[in-house]
Formats: C-alpha cells, structure tokens, sequence
C-alpha cells in the first residue's frame, strides 16, 4: 500500500516569532500539538512564560528566549539559546510583525522606519540567521514567513505595511531559489482578514460588518483556518515546495 505523507513534527525543533500574542501563540501551540519542541521568542518574556506553561501543561515541550528581530545579536542570541537548550533548530515560524493605519500622506518618518523594521528588516535578519544555520547543518530546513495577502492587494490606509508584506513576499522567493540546493525550503502564508482578539470589537461595529458582508461568504476566518497551512508547509509533506506563498483568505479577494 502506498504510504501517504505525516504532517507530524516530532523529533523536530521549531522557532516561533512573536510569540507571545495573538497568531504566534497559535502557531506555537500547533506545533507542538504536531510533536515539535518549540522555542517561544518575543521580546515579552513574562508572556512567553504563560504561553510555555500552557503548552507543558498539556504535555508539549517548549522554552522561552527573549527576541528583539530588529536587532541583529538579539536574533543571534536568540538562535544561540534555542540551540543551547533543545538543539538545532529544523523549522522557523516567521511571524513577528505589526500593523499599519494611516494615509500614505500623513505617514511620518518614524512611523515608516518602524513598521519596515519589524516587519521587514526583522523578516530578514531572523530568516537570515535560520538559513546560515541551517545550510552550514547540511540537513535543510523550512523557513514559513509570515506574510499577508496585503503583499498582492491593496488595504486601504495600510501603505507602508503593504510595502512591507510585499517585500517579504519576494524575500521568499529570493531565498528560496538561493538555498534550493540545500534543502531549504523557504515559504509564506499569506493570510486575509481573520478574527483575532485584537480585531473582534472592530468586526462588531456597523463598519466591520459591512465589511465583512463584502467578502463573498460573509464571514471571517479564524485562526485555526491557518492550522492546515502550517503544517503542510513545516513538515516532510512540504518536500517540493518552496518559494511559495499560500494565501489562506477564504475567498476575501478572489
């Protein structure tokens, strides 16, 4: 009988960014759900020893390192400790990041530098460190950034953080077509608008829901809607695919 792929992770090691609130959190529960021993990272430590608690408690194994992906010996640090404490890393969850609302004339340089920062430069510099251990470990890897289907469409209002979701869609494929041959598989997800604790009382006012009555199945996505996407692109079944980005909008912008 043919034997069909294992979206399971144990044995392997995973680095989550951003950590400590709202889709990392997710992410890294998932993961060790799926048998991965997770490393939890974010600048918020306190936050990530709530999320590690949680995830012993329900008998995954995970650790918490202080991460500020801006900063470069941060990231190294960061890997550094992961490494010291369960061993190379196998799968990096790209996912720190923050929002942007506000006209593309009123923006002020502050604000710009910012959200470029986190979202793309610390993109790069964790992406970055991962591929370097990775390629010099000779046993591949998979990097899944974090995108948003703001690198393909237009959010009003949202300017620089479409720059900087666009820029990380291309990283992906730079990379990837770079660390092919070393069995680095480099992607993104590129989620659509999906109800998060942090949006829910902006989806419940006239405006968010005429807004969400503009999709074409009037709805929003959740965040287990991305749970699929992760492991598909974290485990062994993911071995041709590289320099993707999977959009999981549930139709948002067809």
């Amino acid at each position: 009988m043919t034997e069909l792929p294992t979206f399971r992770l144990d044995g392997k090691v995973a680095l989550v960014t951003g950590a400590s609130s709202g889709l990392g959190v997710r992410f890294a529960n998932v993961l060790a759900k799926s048998g991965a021993s997770v490393v939890l990272a974010a600048r918020r430590t306190d936050k990530l020893r709530e999320v590690e608690k949680a995830i012993e408690g329900e008998g995954g194994k995970a650790i918490s390192v202080a991460l500020d992906v801006t900063n470069s010996r941060s990231v190294t640090d960061a890997f550094q400790a992961a490494e010291g404490a369960l061993g190379p890393v196998d799968i990096v969850v790209n996912n720190a990041g923050m929002g942007q609302s506000n006209r593309a004339i009123d923006i002020p340089e502050t604000e710009y530098e910012t959200v470029m920062d986190t979202n793309t430069k610390g993109a790069f510099l964790v992406a970055q460190e991962a591929g370097r251990r990775m390629i010099a470990r000779g046993k591949g890897g998979r990097i899944v950034n974090i995108a948003s289907v703001a690198a393909f469409e237009v959010l009003p209002g949202g300017a620089v953080y479409n720059m900087s979701k666009a820029a990380v869609a291309m990283m992906t494929r730079a990379m990837a077509r770079e660390w092919a041959r070393y069995d680095v598989n480099v992607t993104a997800i590129c989620p659509g608008f999906i109800l998060t604790d942090i949006n829910r009382e902006l989806f419940e006012t006239d405006y968010g829901k005429k807004q969400i009555q503009s999709y074409p199945r009037r709805r929003l996505p959740v965040e287990a809607d991305l749970d699929g996407a992760l492991l598909l692109l974290c485990s062994d079944a993911s071995r041709a695919i590289t320099g993707t980005t999977l959009t999981v909008d549930d139709g948002q912008y067809i």
